[in-house]
């Protein structure tokens, strides 16, 4: 091998390298941007550090043979590149999704462990008061009829809180695995509303609190399942009832606009921190840091709330408004 096509082999080497140098840098360049951008790169330098070897190597002499190594390369490149962009975007979008299934995955863990800490809380103190109870009835340190009689009621009354619990948490259960299934079809909310309205009419009136109904349509229709409807807006109307004060008014309305049904339940709470809002509808949020039971469960009827609303394809949002705070619900027209 003569000394001259040794130093060509030699400069078309180090053209070749010089190329992949390039691109290595270029890569590391990119690093940030799209996959499929990467890949495409990472397969285009071997392409051009090999052409451009070979150009060097004959010192730029485009024989036949040259030629038609070129039109095979030009030709590589044109299938082997969008090829590559493809397969970079097919891995980016599995990436992201994977990234996001991974993410629920986090979150719903996190979601029953916090759940479990907070039912194993709040169960206790219902147990601990049923057990004490019937040690007290099995005893005979509870004689009296009359006794017997209070013992017995609260502790039905207690039995009933548990299995209220229960059934929150089953519910829960499938709002977070995704297997709840609703009847969904056109509600008639305008009577959903005045039904959820004279449910919770008489403890409005023990707690002396004024329930004002507003913009009642006739016949309005939305796309929903009329009893977790019932179901979410008893549970605001009752928290509202609970929350506002003696000689207050929970104030109910209902509209409609760009193609969806909305119905709001305003109280006279005196507002909830800013800070607070947007853990409203967590699991377990009654208001405060401690989340101590107030007796009305586990707190987790504003999340139950925004899982149906969510199986409906509908909405929950809450707002402060003067005296107290407003909730929204909103479900597609009919």
């Amino acid at each position: 091998m003569s000394s001259d096509t040794l130093h060509s082999i030699m400069i078309g080497l180090l053209t070749s390298l010089a190329v992949v140098a390039a691109g290595a840098f270029s890569l590391h360049a990119l690093r940030r941007r799209s996959l499929a951008l990467s890949i495409a790169l990472l397969t285009l330098v071997p392409l051009i550090a090999i052409i451009a070897g070979v150009v060097i190597t004959s010192q730029f002499m485009f024989t036949a043979e040259l030629r038609r190594t070129s039109l095979v390369w030009l030709a590589v490149t044109v299938v082997s590149v969008p090829s590559a962009m493809l397969l970079g975007r097919s891995i980016a979008r599995q990436s992201v999704w994977e990234r996001e299934a991974l993410d629920r995955e986090r979150s719903a863990e996190r979601s029953r462990r916090e759940l479990l800490a907070w039912l194993s809380h709040d169960l206790r103190t219902p147990i601990a008061g049923v057990q004490a109870m019937t040690e007290a009835l099995e005893d005979g340190v509870v004689s009296s009829p009359e006794d017997v009689k209070e013992y017995a009621q609260l502790i039905r009354d207690e039995t009933r809180r548990l299995a209220s619990m229960i059934d929150d948490l089953f519910e829960m259960s499938q709002i977070n695995a995704g297997t709840l299934l609703l009847d969904v079809g056109p509600v008639a909310v305008d009577d959903v509303m005045r039904s959820a309205v004279d449910a919770v009419r008489p403890l409005a009136e023990q707690r002396g609190v004024t329930i004002a109904v507003e913009g009642q349509h006739q016949g309005t229709l939305a796309v929903g399942a009329a009893a977790e409807l019932m179901r979410v807006l008893r549970n605001l109307l009752g928290n509202a009832i609970r929350h506002t004060p003696e000689a207050g008014t929970v104030t109910v309305s209902l509209g409609s606009e760009h193609s969806e049904v909305w119905l709001r339940v305003s109280d006279g709470c005196g507002g909830i921190p800013d800070v607070e809002l947007s853990s409203v509808f967590d699991m377990g949020y009654r208001g405060t840091a401690a989340r101590e039971s107030d007796g009305q469960g586990a707190g987790m009827g504003l999340a139950i709330a925004r899982g149906l609303l969510d199986a409906q394809s509908g909405s929950i949002a809450v707002r402060n408004r003067e005296p107290g705070c407003e909730f929204e619900i909103r479900l597609p027209a009919a």
